[in-house]
């Protein structure tokens, strides 16, 4: 079996995952109440804009990430949006712990990491 043939096997198994079963069922869920999918919405795309700044070197204030934290506090209130930041969270430390796994197993080719 090829290198793509395993990450094809891999993206199949996230796919698979529980954590993505949970990101979809938490998304039927927030789709069927439209003041849940409206404020998600809109978080979702001020993160977007923000992040699009971000790239370009055009940081936010303090007071803009604080607003940002304390909209993402008040949507975490709602028990369907919360379960689907649980499990998008969920899923970002797997996809974190894959590519840790991957790089760990290169880092002989270029010595000793840098972060420690």
């Amino acid at each position: 079996m090829n290198i793509y043939d395993k990450a094809n096997e891999l993206a199949k198994s996230l796919r698979e995952s529980q954590e993505v079963t949970d990101i979809k069922s938490a998304m039927k869920l927030i789709d069927l109440d439209q003041d849940s999918k409206r404020m998600l919405d809109e978080f979702r795309t001020q993160q977007n804009e923000m992040q699009q700044r971000m790239m370009t070197g055009d940081m936010p204030s303090q007071e803009e990430m604080g607003q940002m934290e304390k909209q993402f506090e008040s949507l975490s209130l709602n028990l369907n949006i919360r379960r689907l930041f649980d499990a998008e969270r969920r899923l970002s430390v797997i996809i974190q712990d894959v590519n840790k796994i991957i790089t760990d197993s290169l880092q002989d080719l270029y010595g000793p990491s840098i972060e420690g």
